[in-house]
């Protein structure tokens, strides 16, 4: 496999940024040929490197509570477990590798993952699974699946645009704007129609890389305005070349308590600021924090990398219990792939356009 060239790398970069920029606006920042930036943009939907979607706000959509689960399957129950998981209302994410699963579940009440849990244990699926549930109404996930600040780590390109993005956060449950019974009919079915256009675009004749916010009706722009539905675009670290010999190859998963007056806004500036991780998920629970960075090839060589502050000291001054699953990014495999269209179901018919 070839490696990356300076300007696809450039191109990545500015797309995993999901920022609402005019076109002008990016060949601006990367400086490369209108005609390059499209043909790059192009290739990298169509060989898997990126792909979009659109990621409603949980509190919004009567959904204020989001679990991550860290389950390591028994050898002969993985396929079960990852059906178990793949099946429960509420799961958008099933990220399995060789020998952990990442899964994440939108719900209304701590209840509804209870039971998934105690599924998994009376079935003998897994040991305990590690769960992280957290509110969404305030900052509680401020990094999820971001991987622009990795990425323009792993190509030596200063700063970001827009790393990092997060889940939820910025919204009360009883405002009148976010309150889910309040939306209008209509306004459901533009969500839904947003949340499903990445998925109707691969059966349709769209092409992936016009996923994007370009072109929308007011209806779907003025829920994206409000915060309501989000636009993000995700990397695929096992699929994107190497760029000068660098890659993302190696997915840490870090999950641990934190100790007493920890502040998880301290420990992500310390990470990426001196440690120089970039964690592309990012999750502070009352009792457990939970964060997801790239490792291997992708930490760079040089004078600055030489000082920079170590990763594993950094954390115990911050959490106790420490635990550290490593993964190569090869290994892992989405069998739910942030399919945030399983949360808004479809629509009344008195809801859509005449």
């Amino acid at each position: 496999m070839r490696g990356l060239t300076e300007a696809e790398a450039r191109v990545i970069a500015v797309l995993l940024a999901s920022r609402p920029d005019r076109e002008r606006e990016r060949l601006r920042l990367i400086a490369i040929p209108r005609s390059t930036y499209h043909a790059i943009r192009r290739r990298a939907y169509a060989e898997g490197w990126l792909r979009d979607r659109y990621v409603p706000h949980p509190v919004a959509f009567d959904r204020p509570m989001v679990t991550f689960l860290l389950s390591r399957p028994y050898a002969d129950k993985s396929d079960e477990l990852e059906t178990t998981l793949a099946n429960h209302p509420g799961t958008v994410v099933v990220w399995r590798g060789t020998q952990v699963v990442l899964t994440v579940v939108f719900h209304r009440k701590a209840a509804e993952v209870d039971r998934l849990t105690t599924r998994i244990s009376a079935g003998h699926l897994a040991p305990p699974t590690t769960a992280v549930t957290v509110r969404t109404e305030g900052p509680s996930v401020p990094v999820y699946f971001d991987y622009e600040g990795l990425w323009c780590h792993v190509a030596g390109f200063d700063g970001t645009l827009g790393y990092p993005h997060g889940l939820g956060g910025g919204q009360a449950a009883d405002t009148e704007e976010t309150a889910p019974l309040r939306l209008s009919p209509h306004q459901w079915w533009a969500a839904s129609e947003l949340v499903r256009r990445p998925f109707n675009a691969l059966e349709g004749s769209r092409g992936a890389h016009l996923v994007g916010p370009l072109g929308l009706p007011f209806s779907q722009r003025r829920l994206l305005q409000r915060g309501w539905v989000v636009h993000r675009t995700i990397l695929d670290p096992a699929r994107v070349p190497s760029y000068q010999g660098r890659a993302a190859d190696q997915v840490v998963l870090v999950t641990g308590t934190p100790r007493a007056g920890a502040r998880p806004e301290l420990l992500f500036s310390t990470l990426s600021r001196e440690s120089r991780v970039y964690p592309f998920l990012f999750v502070t629970g009352p009792d457990r924090w939970l964060f997801g960075a790239m490792g291997g090839a992708a930490s760079r060589t040089s004078e600055g990398d030489a000082a920079r502050r170590p990763v594993l000291p950094t954390m115990r001054e911050y959490l106790e219990g420490i635990e550290i699953l490593q993964e190569p990014s090869a290994g892992f495999f989405s069998s739910v792939d942030h399919r945030y269209d399983r949360l808004l179901p479809d629509p009344p018919a008195s809801g859509t356009p005449k």
